[in-house]
């Protein structure tokens, strides 16, 4: 979520890949500060700094879409189709407004309050502090400060999990608490498909449906979906790292992590999306989508956030949370921004609402630095006129990261000199195999597969691993196809007692990936009595 540098130019890159003609481009100006040519030249040099194959850009301007077009490829492969403004590309966490917008509309209804407590509606819903439980309310949700960790429970949503909503409500009571009830700030995905399930309740249909068709097509929003693409629609971007054929629409899995992260949609689905909420949430037409009342407050500051790095240099004096959005000044305006990565794709949707713009910029690069420095470039050229060098910016941060992390792992890093690996004994290898048992994740095994140990989850479609040993009963798991997914490595400390026997695990993050919260587990060695597991 960092990393930006913004070079912008008067010419086009040379020998830059085709550009896709705007379609649908309404006659009105562009924002003042923005020209085509000139955010032609931001991408493609954002483009080749950051090695982005596609990427997708529209802007929205006193309620037009007055800029929409796609660069460059599809996927990664070099022959691969163009992007175009129909291009559907996986939004992730800009699928979060959508849920919030959907509770929304069942505010304006009179179906929910948004300080109506969760339990409520919810009866099985559970945190692990009863007495927050009894209190957290509707809008506890939606704003990232209900009191547990960064990322806490993500591995039931991402990293190839096959739990279910269901599933997901049962674990969210064995989440820990990191900081007191509605005091800090700490990015939770968890809390939003809780939110999605809650909509399933209110409504009686699947979150999936609720958002098609009461926001994605009574909107009509272009080329959106609620449901990951299926085989036979083609005009689809592929996220860095995928190379997995796009399923039977019949055999589809419609994941648990749905309302926090997995709509798909285009640059002009975006741009429509972004007209409505200027529009205080009617559509260009005039339909009323939601009230203004309810954009009003989806808007509005609901918990206070850090300062960015990059506050001195861009104006920004305060962060917040709304629900489903995040607000800060930007050069003396008003910010309005969600961003979202999953699957190997980044986007950004910002809006500068005292100045009637906003952008949308898709990607299939699975980095965030080429988004965050177009979204800053686009926004400071709007609201200012003119831009910092951005895209230098992100490239300088992006490049000290690899140079530190590199350094790390040379010096003391896994495998280094100074923390060599060794090689365990047969009977030294028996000690650490076994069924183990965490409260939220479920099963996991160590299992031996040749002179390796091997580490594997259940309830999902491949999350395993290589344990490679250091002293002292630590370990690195090694995932296997690290080059596709996103998982990080991660140390594996296993524990014993005073016999010396091995009785559980702890795990903890080489990476910097959140959403594998490997420090979340703690998995207890089981002993197996007629196929079943105990403690």
């Amino acid at each position: 979520m960092n990393k930006r540098r913004a070079l912008y130019g008067t010419a086009l890159l040379a020998g830059a890949l085709m550009l896709r003609p705007a379609y649908r481009v309404q006659a009105a100006e562009l924002p003042s500060g923005l020209t085509a040519p000139y955010i032609d030249a931001t991408v493609e040099q954002a483009r080749k700094a950051f090695d982005v194959p596609g990427i997708a850009v529209a802007v929205v301007q006193d309620g037009k879409i007055v800029f929409n077009r796609g660069y460059g490829r599809r996927a990664e492969d070099v022959h691969s189709a163009p992007v175009d403004n129909h291009t559907l590309f996986a939004v992730g966490s800009n699928t979060k407004e959508f849920t919030a917008t959907a509770l929304a509309q069942l505010v304006d209804t009179g179906k929910l309050k948004w300080d109506d407590r969760v339990i409520d509606h919810l009866p099985e819903f559970r945190v692990s502090d009863p007495w927050i439980t009894r209190d957290f309310r509707v809008s506890d949700l939606l704003t990232h400060h209900s009191g547990i960790g960064l990322g806490a429970g993500d591995l039931m949503l991402f990293s190839h999990s096959t739990f279910t909503r269901k599933d997901v409500l049962a674990g969210l009571a064995y989440m820990p608490f990191t900081a007191p009830f509605r005091k800090e700030y700490a990015y939770n995905n968890l809390l939003y498909v809780v939110a999605g399930a809650l909509v399933e309740r209110v409504t009686g249909h699947s979150w999936e449906d609720v958002v098609q068709t009461r926001l994605i097509e009574a909107s009509g929003l272009a080329a959106c979906q609620s449901t990951p693409p299926y085989k036979g629609e083609t005009d689809v971007a592929t996220g860095q790292g995928d190379h997995a054929p796009l399923p039977e629409k019949a055999a589809r899995r419609f994941p648990a992590v749905g309302p926090a992260g997995s709509i798909w949609c285009s640059a002009e689905g975006m741009a429509r999306w972004a007209q409505i909420y200027l529009g205080g949430g009617q559509t260009p037409e005039g339909k009323r989508i939601f009230s203004r009342e309810s954009r009003d407050t989806l808007w509005t500051p609901h918990a206070l956030l850090p300062l960015p790095d990059m506050a001195a240099l861009t104006g920004t004096h305060f962060r917040a949370y709304g629900y489903g959005w995040f607000m800060e000044d930007f050069f003396g305006h008003k910010r309005v921004w969600h961003t979202g990565t999953i699957g190997g794709m980044v986007s950004y949707v910002t809006f500068l609402p005292e100045l009637k713009s906003a952008v949308v910029i898709l990607t299939n690069h699975d980095d965030h630095n080429a988004t965050y420095a177009l979204a800053t470039t686009l926004s400071a050229r709007i609201a200012t006129g003119h831009s910092a060098d951005w895209i230098s910016y992100w490239k300088h941060k992006e490049d000290e990261a690899k140079a530190h992390d590199s350094a790390v792992a040379i010096s003391t890093g896994p495998g280094s000199p100074a923390r060599p690996f060794v090689t365990l004994q047969t009977s030294q290898r028996k000690d650490y195999m076994g069924d183990y048992l965490d409260h939220w994740r479920g099963p996991i095994s160590v299992t031996e597969r040749g002179q390796d140990l091997r580490l594997t989850f259940s309830k999902a479609d491949g999350l395993a691993g290589t344990l490679k040993a250091l002293p002292h009963d630590l370990f690195v798991v090694r995932w296997d196809n690290r080059d596709e997914d996103s998982e990080d490595d991660a140390y594996v400390q296993f524990e014993r007692d005073v016999t010396g026997k091995v009785t559980g695990m702890k795990m903890q993050l080489l990476g910097s990936d959140f959403s594998f919260d490997a420090q979340d587990l703690h998995p207890r060695k089981v002993e197996t009595a007629h196929g079943e597991a105990h403690l």
